[in-house]
């Protein structure tokens, strides 16, 4: 790819592109540019690592660049796009990773005609198994969208969605790790209340839950379907699920989508005042 990719912030996100970037040789190292504020030590740990180039001329950082990433803490974001707007023509990219701030709201900031795509990673990006959600503001083409589809397909699969659907799936991708390992959580309990060996215990949950994600993800039956096909009657299953039907389980899970939903529509109005 010919593409001179500029991160502006080094942190946790930023390094997870970069590793699967230079990791499947979409982009090579030295097209590649990041920089920060002003921590120096990161960018040389970065540049260290991953053979990129770092610097803290961010005006240099940005015109060599032809796609921007904006990776710094969404709080920053007025400053930062302040501080870039002058140096941006409008053949440069902007890709997002800010959460909870709009594409429009973006182009709002910069005020350009420069195509602004958000993009929003799981922290399963840091080993290349991130569900990747992809937006796009008002001035994106389709070759536009499909470049930076191809340059995050380096931290797991990706999925282009309309902007308003961005909070929902925010809930369902972005936070979803967490709520999985939260039920994770209560099996290791079990494992711990019954003495069984941790080890040997995690073993079999993560080739279990790793065998779910394959069904789900190969099997032409619902859900429904795959969970009545493992559930006999009055069987060890069976009685699970009736456990978990008793405390409301399918509609505590709905309640924590609605939630995280609501707060990230909470969090993106913040911005939009």
């Amino acid at each position: 790819m010919k593409e001179t990719i500029t991160f502006l912030g080094a942190g946790s996100m930023a390094e997870a592109i970069i590793a699967g970037m230079t990791a499947k040789e979409i982009v090579p190292s030295r097209q590649i540019i990041a920089t920060n504020h002003s921590n120096k030590d990161r960018l040389q740990e970065l540049e260290h690592k991953y053979k990129i180039q770092t610097t803290q001329n961010k005006q240099a950082a940005i015109e060599q660049g032809t796609i921007i990433v904006l990776a710094m803490k969404p709080k920053d974001v007025k400053v930062a796009t302040a501080e870039i707007r002058e140096f941006l023509t409008e053949d440069k990219i902007i890709v997002s990773l800010l959460a909870g701030i709009s594409t429009g709201y973006m182009e709002k900031q910069i005020g350009t005609n420069n195509p602004v795509i958000r993009v929003m990673p799981n922290t399963s990006a840091m080993i290349g198994q991130s569900a990747t959600t992809i937006a796009s503001g008002n001035n994106v083409n389709e070759e536009q969208i499909e470049l930076v589809r191809t340059l995050i397909h380096a931290i797991g699969t990706t999925t282009v969605i309309n902007e308003e659907e961005m909070d929902a799936f925010t809930a369902l991708a972005g936070s979803g790790p967490a709520f999985y390992y939260y039920m994770v959580e209560a099996m290791e309990q079990f494992v711990i209340e019954k003495g069984l060996d941790k080890e040997v215990a995690k073993q079999l949950m993560t080739q279990t839950l790793k065998g779910v994600a394959q069904m789900l993800a190969t099997s032409s039956d619902s859900p429904k379907t795959l969970r009545e096909k493992i559930t006999s009657p009055g069987g060890t299953t069976e009685a699970g699920l009736k456990a978990l039907a008793s405390h409301d389980f399918q509609k505590a899970v709905m309640n924590c989508l609605e939630q995280a939903t609501d707060k990230s529509k909470e969090l993106r109005s913040l911005f939009e005042k």
